[in-house]
């Protein structure tokens, strides 16, 4: 039977662990020999999966001389879970504050605002007025033609 290839992040994983385990300092071709051999990955995908770490900040890359070098180390992952988890500790909190300060101005804004028998009234009163007021602009639109100011603007 084949054997099923690795996914592409399973790759990333065990490219991570040989830096991990050995903490060391590998050039291109190093990671290249290595790779197939102890954690099974084909040599023609390691320059891609190796690219996608230093892309995602994971793995450190320098030009030294002619050379590249590759290195990381598990401290640099630990410090960097870190730093992930007080940023978003500290969003947490921001957002469980805008949240009670929100709460706080909806109680706030329903002071008032009760339902009774009154303010009802005074709903429908309004409701009312609104519709006689759009009703009469609609009456004086009407008879804008007859309005002097208007006949007088003709003339001019």
């Amino acid at each position: 039977s084949k054997k099923k290839g690795l996914s592409f992040e399973e790759k990333r994983v065990r490219m991570m662990e040989i830096f991990f385990e050995t903490k060391d300092v590998f050039q291109l071709k190093d990671i290249e020999k290595i790779a197939p051999k102890e954690k099974g990955i084909t040599s023609m995908s390691v320059k891609e999966i190796l690219q996608s770490l230093v892309d995602d900040g994971m793995v450190d890359t320098d030009r030294i001389g002619t050379s590249n070098y590759f290195w990381a180390f598990p401290s640099k992952a630990l410090h960097a879970r870190k730093r992930k988890l007080e940023e978003l500790e500290s969003q947490f909190a921001e957002s469980s504050q805008k949240k009670e300060a929100l709460q706080k101005s909806i109680e706030k804004s329903k002071i008032g605002r009760e339902d009774t028998a009154e303010r009802a009234a005074l709903i429908e009163e309004l409701a009312a007025l609104r519709q006689k007021k759009e009703q009469l602009k609609s009456e004086i639109d009407k008879y804008r033609e007859c309005d002097p100011d208007v006949v007088e603007e003709m003339r001019k």
